[in-house]
């Protein structure tokens, strides 16, 4: 069977110049995708000739303050060797979009939906690119660095609320401090 690294190195020599070299972090290979408008011609290689027939995840990172303004982190997996891939694709603000992998996993489909939602991350090609968390119509990416822990108002008609939604306290929200985790934990907290 081969190692996650070598089939990661397989990748970087077929896309020699395009894709970085590995570099490998207990056990895990991550490679970075140089031009982000042909991350699905790397993905669809990596499934088609290395085996990595799931995507597990996709993510983004939010670099606020730096250019490029975001990192989009593609979580691959093989099956039948059991080796797991990272590849990594900048996107500046300025276009803010990337080629969907949605033709080369299905699953990234939701992925990239919740990518947009969050992030204002665009993927061209997509099939059905609109919200699948917050309602259409709402104007903010709620999980930038730049979106203020507090919340924003909105004065938009037929929602929910029109107050100030804090994205602090709730049912499913850790409290800092306390002896241990255990008194962290939510469900350990009594109403009063």
């Amino acid at each position: 069977m081969p190692t996650p690294l070598e089939l990661a190195v397989r990748l970087q020599e077929a896309f020699p110049g395009l894709v970085s070299a590995p570099t490998e972090f207990r056990g895990e290979a991550t490679l970075k995708v140089a031009d982000a408008d042909r991350i699905a011609e790397v993905c669809a290689h990596a499934k088609k000739a290395l085996g990595f027939d799931m995507l597990l995840d996709l993510s983004s990172v939010d670099n606020y303050g730096a250019d490029p303004r975001w990192t989009v982190v593609y979580e691959l997996y093989g099956i039948g060797h059991g080796a797991h891939l990272r590849l990594k694709a900048d996107v500046g603000e300025e276009k803010s979009e990337l080629p969907t992998v949605s033709t080369v996993w299905r699953t990234a489909d939701w992925h990239e939906r919740e990518a947009y939602d969050m992030m204002g991350i665009r993927f061209a090609g997509h099939p059905d690119l609109r919200r699948i968390l917050m309602w259409e119509g709402y104007p903010y990416f709620p999980l930038r660095k730049d979106f203020p822990l507090a919340g924003k108002p909105t004065e938009l008609p037929d929602t929910a609320f029109t107050r100030t939604a804090p994205l602090e306290g709730g049912p499913f929200v850790t409290v800092a401090g306390g002896k241990d985790s255990m008194a962290r934990e939510p469900r350990a907290r009594t109403p009063e």
